[in-house]
């Protein structure tokens, strides 16, 4: 495929970012299946949030051309082969990870309606409707505004100005690649769907991840990638289940117990499989503090905020005062990754326990520095759950720059979770 070539003639009337509705993260349809089954009737809000202000999206982002982009998505269904690759394939060693019913939602599915309006030169875009309808707009809607975003920077360049560029792009890759070989025991996989600079930049990546690390390269986050490559699908759950979970909490008493009857129903939901934590929702410290003594006995946690060495730290002591081996466990470092913390963390904690990395942003859309002004620097776009049956949801994350919700419900929340001093960190992507 010649990127160059293809970024140059996007004078199509429309070149498709989003082709499919498995073009879309592993962990958004497992997710949507517990909530199918237990939470069909929750209606839900999800919004866009740039947390990165510099960047005015809705002056670099042709509105008409977004609107073409998010209405050919609701257009879209799944595919007899996509269908059957779902039904049939076998995802983290288990048969049938979809259920029949699951699957015949799926196979009628199309996106809901959505929202968009200008405002101080930012995009205003929600999704209203049930929860396993409206979540499905969070990944698709976020590659759409990354790859517009990319194709106006990169809009005037000549072909051989943009052959220029995608090999300086594809060197840097490369470079990064020769570096991760060199780490004993690696595994690493692809999380960088949501915030990538086009679907062809993450394909190229991923298949340079698949020569250049072998078996050490444990999969793509991305479906519609991980079938066309014949790579694992990665992913298990993010932080969207408790936030709205909490939300629905009717008391204070309840809201403490959310996080741990989602992990609860997830296992029953998942027969035992997937059994990954993620814990700073509303804090990692007191999550561990508080969690009951069978989620010691899970696979591993992800490090998702805050710093990441405090992170594992804090795993590794807690597993060690539940009696548990961290060496068995596993550790997956999955925020705002680039090879220097990756060799870093490596170093600090190969051989303490079982290491994996999910590198998101800096893997698919790194072109820092690349062009003038450097206009295709990556920034940080989220598309959170914000509402849940009217109640707001709240995210306070080991990082409070990352913290979401109404500022009464953050403190509220805050009490509720024993969350004290914490240290605001800059959020790179």
């Amino acid at each position: 495929m010649d990127i160059a070539k293809r970024v140059y003639d996007h004078a199509w009337r429309i070149d498709p970012v989003v082709r499919s509705l498995l073009d879309t993260d592993f962990y958004k349809l497992l997710m949507a299946q517990t909530v199918f089954r237990r939470n069909a009737d929750v209606e839900v809000e999800f919004s866009l949030i740039n947390r990165s202000r510099h960047v005015p999206l809705a002056n670099l982002v042709d509105e008409a051309e977004l609107r073409e982009q998010l209405d050919h998505i609701r257009t879209l269904r799944l595919t007899r082969g996509e269908s059957t690759w779902l039904r049939g394939n076998t995802f983290y060693g288990k048969r049938q990870m979809f259920t029949p019913e699951f699957m015949e939602w799926l196979e009628g599915f199309r996106m809901p309606e959505y929202h968009l309006e200008k405002r101080d030169e930012q995009y205003v875009l929600t999704f209203r409707g049930p929860w396993a309808e409206a979540m499905m707009w969070e990944i698709p809607a976020l590659a759409v505004l990354m790859e517009l975003r990319s194709r106006a920077v990169l809009n005037g360049m000549g072909y051989f100005e943009l052959q220029v560029l995608y090999a300086r792009a594809m060197t840097r890759v490369w470079e990064k690649i020769e570096r991760l070989r060199k780490l004993p025991d690696l595994r690493i996989s692809d999380f960088g769907t949501r915030r990538r600079h086009s679907f062809l930049w993450q394909d190229w990546c991923v298949q340079a991840m698949i020569e250049g690390l072998g078996e050490r390269f444990t999969g793509s986050s991305n479906c519609l990638i991980a079938m066309r490559r014949d790579i694992e699908a990665i992913g298990t759950n993010a932080h969207e289940l408790p936030m709205v979970t909490a939300a629905l909490a009717e008391d204070d008493a309840a809201l403490a117990e959310a996080p741990y009857k989602v992990l609860e129903d997830w296992h029953e939901d998942y027969d035992g499989n997937l059994r990954i934590i993620l814990p700073d929702t509303f804090g990692t410290r007191s999550f561990l503090e508080r969690a009951p003594d069978w989620l010691a006995t899970w696979t591993g946690i992800r490090i998702d905020s805050g710093l990441p060495e405090e992170g594992a730290e804090a795993a590794i002591a807690w597993w060690e005062s539940r009696g548990q081996d961290p060496r068995e466990k596993l550790v997956i470092f999955s925020d705002s990754l680039d090879v220097d913390r990756i060799e870093a963390l490596h170093a600090q904690f190969h051989g303490r326990v079982r290491l994996s990395f999910g590198w998101g942003t800096l893997l698919t859309n790194d072109f820092r520095g690349l062009v003038a002004d450097d206009r295709l620097a990556p920034f940080s776009l989220v598309c959170k759950a914000v509402s849940a049956n009217g109640r707001p949801t709240v995210k306070l994350s080991d990082n409070p720059a990352k913290a979401i919700g109404p500022p009464e419900e953050i403190a509220r929340y805050k009490r509720v979770f024993g969350v004290g001093e914490q240290k605001e960190m800059e959020v790179i992507v």
